[in-house]
């Protein structure tokens, strides 16, 4: 069984489909064994999961003579690639296996790289289990490099040694990846994505820059859960400082999941023989209906687009072509966990500033990786917009407010000629409001006054005026935390123009003969980092302790919780002994803190 590399690759003729291990754990030995004789196999068909740079993998030599057939690009990986002569088959990861051990992706030669066997004759396939051991099972002839400086990894990631025809000798330094470092940009938007993570929660973390950046902002977070198909170094970290236990997985408890490792030489040191992880075939990983198991999933996507229904895209011609993305599986499985969050993580611009990112229609050519109706968030650097359960004028309206400004206005006018959003949206100061939610309600007081409730609206500036104007010292005192004598224009003209994704605000009015007299005004404020908002109230003097702030404050919740908020926070004065008593009547978890006159009070929904 034991031979050269030389000797192994002889067997392959030119009309073989060849195998090769994906990732870090391609054979390079075997590899640079197959580019030797690449005049005598002009056009044999190379498959590969996943293709990265050169010049560690050699990729774009294997493209210059063999025919290179690859399922997924990585998003940083070499561009000249692009541009050579590869091709690529769509098909889910998950679906893989089954292709290969059906025959209709037939494989003639395997060449994998394994462990050195232990005493019962087994083998690691280490950091690249994925398609790699159905490869196996389905190739009619299997060459191993065995290579002692692979991790042994645990799980379903063992072959036995009389599974492989010939083994080639060859102890060689593990290939490594070296990430780029995420931007600037990148960080801000995994500091908003952090905000969406509860504790307890299962994870599916990429490679890409924002899932790089975000391990940054997780160490804050208890008990989190890995179920990914890939393994990055920002793991180490997180189970060193014991953010991620796995102890709250509903399958796989205290188990990190995953399907291959792409990092560094620590990498590979932290996963060897290690019991915390547990590598097993994409099949498994991948599968939708094993990732639907888990409760409070939330998989993090990034993507090249989104359009003003919430479609998402991976790939555009203009970006690269991958006929698979690994994501792929993950957005499906995750729309169907119980408290699962599929969240779209998408730079505002393209890489040269002259795009949108957010578009009216995708582009010709673009796959798409999500549906609009699987879609929870879609996060950039200027904010979160929430779809899930939203109209297309909510869709649309929330995409656009986390659009870069300078497309805003055109996107708006898109939305408007494509009937998406309504005419009568107005762009006031350079800010896009968002039409009003369709939002009315009714509350009768004990003496048969029904006070209507409705959202804001700009036209409403004289009559918040008015109301602020007949507030009593100490309700204004009480409101403000400081003595005013006027609120100034630009304050007012705050209140009113509301953009209804990062703030809320409802009005409690009673007809009058000239229109409706604003009586009392209830909103919050979203802070995108802590996905939490900041509540506040004011009633007019007279309407005070009747319940309408009560009234109010749980409609605010009920709208909080419809836009995927967490819970609110507030500063109260000691004194005010009345929106005290208000928070404590929304069912809600409270828990409080007092310095000098002024009360902390965070409520979270349960």
């Amino acid at each position: 069984m034991v031979v050269s590399a030389e000797e192994a690759v002889s067997s392959i003729r030119p009309e073989h489909r060849v195998f090769i291990g994906s990732g870090c754990g391609q054979p390079q030995i075997l590899v640079d064994a197959l580019l030797a004789k690449a005049e005598k196999l002009e056009d044999m068909e190379v498959i590969q999961l996943l293709t990265l740079s050169e010049p560690i993998f050699r990729h774009a030599e294997l493209s210059e003579h063999f025919r290179l057939n690859r399922f997924f690009s990585a998003e940083w990986a070499d561009d000249k690639l692009q541009t050579r002569h590869s091709e690529h088959t769509p098909v889910f990861l998950s679906d893989i296996p089954r292709m290969f051990k059906l025959g209709r992706l037939p494989i003639d030669v395997a060449l994998i790289q394994v462990t050195p066997p232990n005493e019962q004759g087994m083998c690691s396939l280490g950091v690249s289990v994925d398609v790699t051991k159905s490869a196996v099972e389905a190739a009619g002839l299997v060459i191993a490099q065995v290579n002692p400086r692979m991790p042994w990894t645990i799980g379903d990631s063992l072959l036995h040694i009389y599974n492989i025809d010939m083994l080639v000798a060859g102890e060689a330094p593990m290939p490594f990846v070296i990430l780029p470092k995420a931007t600037k940009i990148s960080h801000t938007i995994a500091e908003y994505i952090a905000a969406l993570i509860p504790d307890g929660s299962t994870v599916e973390l990429g490679i890409c820059g924002v899932s790089l950046a975000l391990s940054e902002f997780l160490k804050d977070k208890h008990d989190l859960g890995i179920h990914a198909e890939v393994i990055g170094d920002g793991i180490i970290e997180l189970l060193e400082s014991k953010v991620v236990t796995g102890m709250h997985k509903s399958v796989d408890r205290g188990k990190v999941v995953g399907s291959m490792c792409l990092g560094t030489q620590r990498l590979y040191d932290y996963v060897d023989r290690n019991p915390m992880f547990s590598f097993r075939p994409s099949e498994n990983v991948s599968d939708p209906s094993v990732i639907a198991q888990q409760q409070n999933m939330i998989a993090v996507v990034t993507a090249e687009e989104v359009d003003l229904t919430g479609q998402v895209c991976a790939r555009t011609p203009q970006h690269g072509v991958s006929g698979i993305d690994i994501r792929a599986d993950f957005v499906h499985g995750t729309a169907k966990t119980k408290n699962g969050r599929l969240i779209i993580a998408l730079e505002s611009l393209v890489s040269d500033g002259s795009a949108s990112k957010i578009v009216s229609c995708l582009s010709r050519g673009a796959e798409v990786v999500a549906t609009s109706r699987e879609v929870h968030y879609v996060v950039t650097e200027y904010g979160v917009a929430y779809l899930n359960g939203k109209s297309l004028q909510e869709r649309a309206m929330a995409l656009i407010s986390v659009a870069h400004p300078n497309f805003r206005e055109h996107l708006l006018k898109e939305a408007i000629s494509m009937n998406l959003v309504s005419s009568s949206l107005a762009d006031v100061e350079g800010r896009i409001h968002i039409l009003q939610p369709e939002l009315k309600a009714r509350f009768v007081l004990d003496d048969g006054t029904l006070i209507n409730i409705r959202p804001m609206h700009p036209t409403d500036e004289n009559r918040v005026r008015g109301l602020f104007q007949s507030l009593s010292e100490q309700t204004k005192y009480y409101r403000f935390m400081s003595h005013i004598t006027r609120v100034p224009q630009k304050q007012i003209q705050n209140f009113v123009y509301i953009d209804y994704r990062s703030e809320m605000a409802i009005l409690g009015t009673i007809p009058e003969a000239d229109g409706d007299r604003i009586i009392a005004i209830g909103r919050y404020f979203i802070d995108p980092r802590t996905n939490r908002a900041e509540v506040a109230f004011v009633v007019q003097d007279k309407w005070q302790n009747r319940g309408i702030g009560t009234f109010m404050f749980k409609l605010l919740i009920k709208l909080a919780r419809q836009n995927g908020i967490e819970g609110f926070s507030a500063e109260v004065l000691v004194e005010n002994k009345a929106m005290l008593a208000v928070f404590y009547k929304g069912d809600c978890k409270i828990s409080s803190s007092t310095e000098g006159r002024v009360r902390s009070v965070n409520i979270d929904f349960v």
